[in-house]
């Protein structure tokens, strides 16, 4: 007999539950199946929330030819042997094959490099699924062929249709079992539609004619019914949420509670890293400078060093980052610097300011009336660097810590009232 979660597997879109922001009637992935045209995409999310599968229907929907395999187990020749069929079958198919790749981001380098050629040329749509981040697992190079779409953990609603589903199976009503434990199961899946069905499976296996499967009964047969740390559902997400939030509000104590999960849990150290030096940017930034330079020192240690050595550096790092000054100023200033960017477009960049670097650029005046500052007292000189559209915008403010304070009298006193908005 096939696995629950196999049985219960989508056959057609109307089935699938959840993400309705991609499959909705509104969603961007239901609009390019209305066109007949989809775009090369990596599908990010957590396990169990049905990128499999959605690719799988995706592909059906399109009734194009389809090509898998899991970045586990092929190599660079198993993607050049798919590649070379694709390629001749799109010569005579007016479908693009579509190329689905499980755990996109174990692939390296090179074998990720093997795909953009095909990309590019339009013999494949390429369809990713990862559990990790794209932008750090993923070539920038292909990942900017490809659009990146975000599927959530399944919510509690699509979590109870679904066990209501494995009630309806046949093997449960031919056994005449039912599971009503469905809070409990719930919480112990995680928003992870597979765990959630291999738990449900469990209990069938276990269960007896006619007795429903309570919570109590369900408790007795999950030997590991305490939540735990899972690394790829949803409780990651809310562990390394509570951590960095730890850090930001000044709590080490909480800090290392929450550091101390991930690595019980074994969290892949770098992920920890990296979200330590996000930290030391976005909330402490200029508050304590040094914070950045000690977070990438870091990284570079654990990566140097490993487990379980490297829990002492992130120990060391998370606590003075914790206790560090908190300041956002630098993380608000690029947010109000893109929107300004957003709004008013490419402005044209002031002559004086404008590359010299060519005859014809002199002659067009670029760079005619530019100050050095370095020939000037005090290495400064005041004069426009903005574009004349958006001369005098403040988009950095510094915040109330005592080094930005110091800054900001600084600048003050060079720039006078320029920047007074």
């Amino acid at each position: 007999m096939k696995p629950l979660a196999e049985q219960l597997r989508p056959q057609n879109l109307d089935q699938y539950l959840g993400q309705e922001h991609l499959i909705g009637q509104n969603g961007a992935l239901r609009r390019s199946l209305d066109i007949g045209r989809l775009p090369s995409i990596v599908l990010w999310g957590p396990p169990g929330v049905g990128k499999t599968t959605l690719a799988l229907l995706l592909a059906k929907e399109l009734e194009a030819p389809l090509y898998q395999l899991s970045a586990v187990s092929a190599g660079v020749k198993d993607v050049r042997e798919v590649l070379a069929t694709a390629e001749k079958k799109s010569l005579f198919d007016s479908k693009r094959p579509i190329l689905f790749i499980d755990e996109i981001h174990r692939f390296n380098k090179g074998q990720q490099d093997s795909l953009l050629h095909a990309v590019e040329r339009g013999w494949i749509t390429l369809i990713g699924a990862t559990t990790e981040n794209p932008s750090f697992e993923i070539n920038a190079a292909l990942l900017s062929r490809m659009q990146v779409y975000v599927l959530n953990s399944h919510s509690k609603e699509d979590l109870t249709k679904m066990i209501d589903l494995a009630n309806a199976t046949a093997y449960a009503t031919q056994k005449e079992l039912k599971i009503t434990a469905h809070d409990f199961l719930i919480r112990q899946s995680m928003g992870d539609a597979r765990k959630l069905y291999n738990l449900v499976e469990l209990c069938f296996q276990q269960g007896k004619r006619g007795v429903a499967i309570d919570e109590e009964f369900a408790q007795n047969v999950l030997s590991n019914a305490q939540i735990r740390y899972d690394k790829g559902g949803d409780e990651h997400y809310n562990v390394i949420s509570a951590f960095i939030k730890s850090i930001r509000g000044s709590d080490p104590q909480a800090a290392i509670y929450y550091l101390a999960r991930m690595i019980e849990g074994g969290e892949d150290v770098k992920f920890i890293a990296r979200r330590l030096i996000i930290s030391a940017a976005e909330d402490i930034g200029l508050a304590n400078p040094n914070a950045l330079m000690l977070a990438n020192e870091t990284f570079s240690a654990v990566e140097r060093v490993g487990w379980p050595e490297s829990r002492i550096i992130l120990s060391q790092c998370t606590i003075y980052l914790a206790t560090s000054p908190k300041s956002n100023s630098a993380y608000a200033a690029i947010g109000k610097a893109q929107k300004l960017v957003q709004q008013t477009g490419n402005l044209e960049v002031p002559d004086h300011l404008k590359n010299a670097s060519s005859t014809l650029a002199k002659d067009l005046g670029h760079g005619k009336g530019y100050l050095y500052p370095h020939d000037h007292p005090g290495g400064f000189v005041p004069q426009e660097y903005f574009p004349k559209e958006v001369q005098g915008s403040v988009l950095w403010s510094p915040a109330s810590n005592a080094k930005e304070q110091q800054i900001s009298a600084q600048q003050k006193a060079i720039w006078k009232n320029k920047y007074e908005g």
